[in-house]
């Protein structure tokens, strides 16, 4: 995806009749952002039908940043800070930029895309590191198809 206002093929645009309707399938979001990508967040989750439903995580790297996100009331926003969680196992290092957002992510995702990775639309917003290595897991480990990923063209990720 080249920006975060494009949605991938197939995926069809809502309104309020359409979520009220009784064959509504609602697709389920998984939106990942940090620090440096909090505008880009606010502008996706504004786009967002108010009957969207999933998972925002955002990776800061301390309290401080933390602060409300306007997101649709059944999306569930969980915060990441750094100065609060630590490396890789073993090693005393503090957790670098994108590790908490990998291990939060790929761990949701292992347990709540099992079966429903086509019904999901993934938003990856954070910085490069982060988003490679979630990018990687989701297709490879999830299978869930490349044209469902948007992530920002700058990082070259899906071509």
């Amino acid at each position: 995806m080249s920006s975060v206002d494009q949605r991938p093929q197939g995926v069809s645009e809502h309104s309020a009749a359409a979520c009220r309707a009784q064959r509504h399938t609602r697709v389920q979001h998984l939106v990942t952002a940090d620090e440096q990508s909090l505008v880009d967040l606010e502008m996706l989750l504004s786009t967002l039908p108010i009957c969207a439903m999933g998972r925002v995580f955002i990776e800061v790297p301390d309290a401080s940043w933390i602060s409300h996100v306007a997101a649709p009331p059944r999306m569930v926003v969980t915060w990441l800070d750094r100065s609060a969680r630590s490396g890789a196992p073993g090693t005393g290092r503090s957790c670098a930029p994108g590790a908490a957002l990998t291990r939060a992510v790929t761990a949701w995702a292992d347990e709540m895309m099992c079966d429903e990775g086509d019904q999901t639309r993934v938003d990856l917003l954070g910085g490069y590191l982060g988003t490679a290595d979630i990018a990687d897991h989701l297709t490879e480990r999830l299978g869930v198809a490349p044209e469902r990923i948007g992530t920002p063209e700058r990082f070259g990720l899906f071509r």
